[in-house]
């Protein structure tokens, strides 16, 4: 039984560290599903609905109960003209009486209810905008979401890729290395010749633990990105080979569609409800209709005994609310609500122009980044065959070894600038993609 037991366990505990492949477009919509902020977004969604649901219960029928027994240890005295029982009483003689009994007694059942209040269909009208801005929210956080994995993603792609450009060269040193021991031992070649070509490899050997400590570092952002857990090992099937960067050149600049961006359509949604707020304050200005409604009872008792003596009560009420005078506050008020609609006016045009600028901008950079990387694919092929005649050379008798040093260093530094010049392109697109409102569409 314990083995039985032991083996479940096991099997568990691989299930839970389960290798999962995410293309990039499945690892942005796994992130939109289950990162952190994403959901605390989502819950801003249920507390709208409850606000929502807190604003039409204010306006249904309020029931309430109420019961209270009272001794009341010294009953209030008062005086009164005696005049009143006794009229041969003299003149300022005055009579003392106890208004009260030791024990009273009150319950009863209220109703209320709103029948006419502006202000709260105004409130109804709002719940509708109140809902769209939570949800506004929620599509600006997976938005984030997106654009956080999207570059996190290709930051694991770059490196992995540049990892294995250097476990090449690691590779292709080794073979010449070999090569050198041969002619080193035939006498052709001096040993300094043999160390310059070691101390290349320990670096590059350096070199490749660093971007393989900077792919794990890379990975460990990306799952925290998509909200998975950071010891679950994952692949990332999309490669850099599959990417057409030809295709980024042909992107044209395009004016932005406000509408798409999510930070101006939030602000509209807002500026629904300032209006909607000045038309609330304006209402509060009707008059308000409700009824109420109560039955209950009195008691009152020279002795406790909260049995007897009972008296029931009813009464029905029609209430009318005037507003007549208010010192000019309701006035005051909607002035206030006009500037904070007139800031909201002004914020919408500074935004527009905002995203102007940043889809000029990232065109741009995205214009730059390939022509710098046009550069570098050319440098990186020119360093290739450098190393490529160099090599034959040395092995011929007509170059020298600082030439094949110098020729790898090179081949190292171009790779290098490649592909940072390669990551920058793909950042451009993402922050072009965002500028356009394109990021993440539902």
């Amino acid at each position: 039984m314990r083995i039985k037991y032991l083996i479940f366990f096991l099997i568990c505990g691989v299930a839970t560290h389960a290798q999962q492949t995410f293309t990039l477009k499945e690892a942005v919509q796994y992130g939109v599903k289950n990162h952190l902020s994403v959901k605390n977004a989502e819950l801003d969604i249920l507390g709208a609905e409850l606000t929502i649901r807190q604003i039409k219960a204010s306006g249904m029928p309020q029931i309430n109960g109420q019961f209270q027994y009272t001794y009341n240890a010294i009953i209030p005295t008062q005086l009164i003209d005696a005049k009143n029982f006794d009229p041969n009483a003299p003149d300022g003689a005055v009579t003392k009486f106890k208004f009260g009994v030791p024990w009273a007694g009150q319950a009863g059942v209220g109703l209320n209810q709103l029948i006419f209040d502006a202000t709260w269909l105004v409130g109804l009208k709002a719940a509708p905008v109140y809902r769209e801005l939570a949800k506004r929210g929620v599509t600006n956080s997976k938005i984030a979401v997106a654009e956080n994995i999207a570059k996190a993603y290709y930051s694991v792609l770059v490196a992995d890729e540049r990892g294995k450009i250097l476990d090449l060269n690691i590779a292709r040193l080794d073979s010449l290395i070999k090569e050198m021991k041969a002619m080193f031992q035939q006498g052709f070649i001096e040993k300094i010749d043999l160390d310059r070509l070691e101390v290349q490899r320990n670096n590059l050997i350096t070199e490749s633990q660093k971007v393989k400590n900077l792919i794990a570092l890379s990975q460990t952002l990306l799952k925290f990105q998509m909200g998975l857990k950071l010891d679950t090992p994952i692949v990332l099937t999309d490669k850099l080979a599959d990417t057409n960067i030809n295709a980024l050149a042909l992107t044209e600049y395009q004016s932005v569609d406000y509408a798409n961006r999510i930070e101006y359509s939030t602000l509209m949604v807002q500026r629904q409800l300032a209006l909607l707020d000045i038309e609330r304050t304006q209402k509060g200005a009707i008059p308000k209709l409700s009824f109420n409604g109560t039955f209950g009872a009195g008691h009152s008792n020279t002795r406790f005994n909260p049995f007897e003596r009972w008296f029931g009560s009813s009464a029905l009420t029609l209430g009318v609310t005037i507003p007549i005078y208010d010192s000019g506050l309701r006035r005051i008020q909607v002035q206030q609500q006009q500037i904070s609609l007139t800031k909201l006016d002004q914020s919408a045009l500074l935004l527009r122009e905002s995203f102007d600028l940043q889809a000029q901008n990232a065109s741009i950079s995205l214009k730059n980044g390939l022509e710098s990387l046009n550069v570098q694919q050319r440098n990186l092929e020119l360093a290739q065959e450098v190393i490529r005649v160099t090599k034959i050379k040395y092995q011929a008798g007509t170059g020298s070894n600082i030439e094949v040093v110098n020729a790898e260093s090179a081949l190292k530094e171009a790779q290098t600038n490649y592909f940072a010049a390669l990551y920058d392109v793909l950042i451009a697109k993402v922050d072009l993609d965002k500028a356009l409102g394109k990021l993440w569409i539902e």
